[in-house]
């Protein structure tokens, strides 16, 4: 069992009530983690402390941000066994997909270290004789950071390593799912070298979430708010921020098409669409929802997509190498079966799966899915996905494009101009040619269209999201001004 703390300021603290909250194994149900749960006072004073940190750090030249960050990231992978354990009790997640998270999440530490020197500006042409304009770019502020629990690590770090390396203090509020692997993100902050109050995490109760996300929200020195989770959430946010005339940035739910042409590769289409839907049972933002067939292949790939998914070995992660663990509670496995159910009444046809055993879930992959089933435009979340026959290229992008979400999607096929014009017409903030949906790297730009959120996490473009232009003007000459000269004036 792991005991968790608040991480504000100097070190970490109890809650200023004693109070806690505990997140159980979703496996076994036993007492996972007993976390500090903040009170309104804690989410202030967290705030506070990066507020009171903010001057000094934002004045530390670039190659000492680096160095602390690439610290931090050598920090945090040397505890990748430490966040397998707590992701493996907090969130039933398999050893692989942790070591991932763990890996990538490093990765984007020292990807945003090599960011430091890549604040820049530019001279901007002035029409008025002598003046020298300017356009620079200084860190916001404070910049809050609200993480979820399917990719911990990596959503984590991704919330406050750029603001960071932008010149910012962070305050992280953790998922109540997985106070212990987000607390952990905070402990390799620390042990980089950062400044007391740099870096803050809070954890807070699930009853508590609302009041602790809205007092962070309006507490005056927070100038910058991401988040990364459900689209319902996100536009209570959006709303919160906007209320104070606060930037969000916001990446959101998914229910990603994979479009496999008939001149694809089918072993490498049911390859990609197997990793896709299944890893990490399907709860990853980008997880393949939708398989968008052309009828002429539809039948083969169906046979061979069921037979790959159906080998996937599903079970408690904590006893052995399984490709499927846990899905993060019964309430989410309940909800993912009920979407299966109700597509089966309605014609849909099961290649694999089953029922679930708890919270495990098998692989399951349903045909022949329409626009009536639920399943077609909810996004499920879990280890299931649907195949939907379809004419020709063009019915495949009018059905990639018939959801009212658009962060990832897929294409399929030999020919490579083909597919990227394909690729062009598909709604979606991100999409790959031959490869899968799931796909993430620390420089790219990320992030979704329509109810998918906006703006861009990563590399350059994410500099833009977490500091502040500005317009500076310098005058070389004498000043000219249309009014008279004072009486006597020479």
């Amino acid at each position: 069992m792991f005991d968790v703390q608040l991480l504000i300021g100097e070190g970490e603290i109890q809650s200023s009530n004693s109070a806690i909250f505990e997140r159980r194994n979703p496996v076994t149900g036993q007492v996972a983690t007993r976390a500090a749960a903040a009170t309104i006072a804690d989410a202030r004073a967290a705030a506070d402390a990066a507020a009171a940190a903010f001057p000094a750090w934002s004045q530390t030249g670039p190659s000492e941000r680096r160095a602390m960050l690439n610290r931090a990231a050598d920090a945090l992978e040397a505890r990748t066994q430490d966040f397998v354990r707590a992701m493996a009790e907090e969130t039933g997640a398999t050893e692989g997909w942790s070591q991932f998270n763990a890996h990538l999440a490093a990765g984007m530490l020292r990807e945003a270290a090599a960011m430091t020197t890549r604040i820049t500006g530019e001279v901007i042409p002035s029409d008025k004789p002598g003046c020298l304009a300017m356009a620079i770019r200084q860190p916001a502020g404070v910049v809050l950071g609200i993480a979820p629990w399917n990719a911990p690590i990596i959503l984590g770090v991704r919330a406050i390593a750029l603001p960071l390396a932008c010149g910012n203090t962070v305050v992280l509020k953790a998922s109540e799912l997985c106070p212990a692997t987000q607390h952990l993100i905070g402990k390799a902050l620390r042990e980089g070298g950062l400044p007391p109050g740099v870096a803050n995490v809070v954890t807070n109760a699930p009853v508590d979430a609302a009041p602790i996300v809205e007092t962070l929200i309006a507490h005056p020195a927070v100038r910058r708010i991401n988040f990364t989770g459900s689209t319902k959430v996100g536009r209570v946010i959006a709303q919160l921020a906007a209320r104070e005339l606060k930037p969000v940035l916001l990446e959101l739910g998914g229910k990603a098409p994979l479009i496999i042409l008939e001149d694809a590769d089918l072993e490498e289409a049911v390859n990609a669409a197997t990793f896709g839907a299944f890893m990490n049972q399907g709860q990853i933002c980008m997880s393949t929802e939708r398989i968008v067939v052309v009828q002429a292949i539809a039948e083969q790939f169906a046979q061979a997509f069921g037979a790959k998914a159906s080998s996937l070995p599903a079970g408690d992660p904590r006893n052995g190498k399984v490709f499927l663990g846990s899905v993060i509670d019964a309430s989410a496995a309940e909800r993912v079966e009920a979407l299966i159910d109700d597509a089966l009444t309605k014609g849909a046809v099961r290649l694999c799966g089953g029922r679930r055993q708890g919270t495990i879930m098998p692989a399951t992959v349903l045909d022949r899915v329409t626009r009536d089933m639920r399943i077609y435009g909810e996004e499920s979340f879990g280890p299931v996905v649907c195949i939907v026959g379809v004419r020709d290229v063009e019915e495949a992008i009018r059905v990639a494009n018939d959801s009212e979400y658009g962060l990832s999607a897929a294409v399929f096929s030999r020919d490579i101009a083909r597919a990227l014009e394909v690729a062009r017409r598909i709604e979606s903030g991100m999409c790959h040619i031959n490869g899968p949906t799931v796909h993430d790297e620390a420089q790219m730009p990320f992030g979704g269209v329509k109810h998918s959120g906006y703006g861009r996490f990563g590399g350059v473009r994410g500099i833009d999201e977490f500091t502040d232009l500005r317009w500076i003007t310098i005058e070389t000459r004498k000043q000219h001004y249309p009014f008279p000269a004072a009486a006597g004036a020479h």
